[in-house]
């Protein structure tokens, strides 16, 4: 395994030593290590890893550098390593207060490994700390949701980000789904705490600004809203997805075929697709709407030439007379209704091939 791992992270930076090209004009400003758990790997590969990535490209000073990780697989002399090597956001997976949840869901830690790990994080210099919080979980209760709010709210991290579960095929809970051994929530309880989710962080000063994520002061992700505002990004390693160039790809995600790949000096990708006008379109409405400030219908005319209301005037209208989005102060923004429902809005503003596009 520890072979694996070695040849997996050589290959890695072989594609970084590949890929570098593309960002020559580049000051990287964000950097994301995720995927799979990161903080499970030893401190001397994420050493190789840091090293190649300041040697191969050009990044800011001020860069926004995040690390995912979970709880149990952080230790002191890790969380010093991070710090050192410049990582100045840590997300940590909690996911739920409750060590019954935790151990429903799989989960290697306990609400004690979680509170260890945020503590020696905060005492050892973390001051952008996320914490990952899930809802609608089998056995899940109104008030286990209520309670792992509170007291995650009450140790102050600078970002929460609250998902609502969501059950994959092929996984061991939609087997259990199937089989009817698993309770979850209704939809209508789901629906309530996330209701809940959004008053109460409010309350409690952290800023809704985007579907799922909350932030205090000026702490919203800067990698992740590099998505929401449809822009460009490079994606390295195993499964990695990429927006560059006006055209969207992703690596393979079998690790073998990954390693054997690299160590041939051929790039990994599974997939090329160039983005046509039409897509991109509809894609910066897609993700833009997942923000709650929504999309500043100045920024959408000054990057396509053209206003959201010539292209999509019918179907907005439509939508706010069912009072799924607010159109005001020059800007389109999803209602509360509209996120319970989003799935349903951001299908409207799918194009069909017929749709003429004129830009002046």
């Amino acid at each position: 395994m520890n072979n694996k791992i070695e040849d997996y992270f050589s290959a890695l930076i072989s594609e970084m030593e590949m890929q570098k090209e593309i960002l020559n004009d580049y000051v990287v400003k964000t950097i994301f290590i995720g995927g799979g758990t990161p903080s499970m790997v030893s401190i001397s590969e994420m050493d190789r890893l840091f090293r190649s990535l300041y040697k191969e490209f050009n990044i800011s000073n001020e860069a926004e550098i995040s690390l995912e990780s979970n709880p149990g697989t952080l230790t002191e002399e890790k969380i010093r390593f991070y710090l050192d090597i410049g990582i100045n956001r840590l997300s940590i997976g909690l996911q739920a207060w409750q060590n019954h949840l935790l151990k429903k869901m799989g989960r290697i830690h306990s609400q004690s490994d979680f509170i260890k790990n945020y503590t020696c994080a905060r005492e050892l210099g973390f001051n952008n700390i996320n914490i990952d919080l899930m809802f609608g979980l089998p056995d899940q209760s109104f008030k286990d949701w209520e309670k792992t709010l509170k007291e995650v709210a009450a140790l102050s991290p600078e970002h929460i980000s609250a998902y609502s579960l969501k059950i994959e095929k092929d996984t061991r809970f939609f087997s259990l789904l199937e089989s009817r051994k698993l309770i979850l929530p209704n939809d209508e309880e789901d629906r309530k705490m996330y209701h809940h989710t959004i008053s109460f962080l409010r309350e409690n000063n952290y800023k809704h600004y985007e579907i799922s994520n909350f932030a205090k002061g000026k702490n919203q992700c800067r990698h992740n809203m590099v998505y929401w505002n449809n822009e460009e990004y490079l994606g390295v390693g195993l499964g990695a997805h990429s927006y560059f160039n006006k055209s969207r790809y992703s690596n393979i995600e079998d690790v073998d075929q990954y390693i054997a790949m690299l160590h041939r000096k051929s790039l990994p990708c599974a997939f090329k697709l160039s983005t046509a006008l039409k897509d991109e379109i509809e894609e910066t409405m897609f993700l833009g709407l997942r923000k709650t400030e929504g999309i500043y219908t100045k920024d959408f005319t000054h990057r396509f030439g053209i206003s959201p209301f010539k292209i999509y005037l019918k179907q907005l209208q439509d939508l706010e007379k069912k009072g799924l989005i607010c159109m005001k102060e020059g800007n389109i923004c999803l209602t509360l209704k509209g996120y319970d429902l989003s799935n349903q809005v951001l299908i409207e503003f799918l194009l069909d091939d017929t749709t003429d596009i004129n830009i002046q």
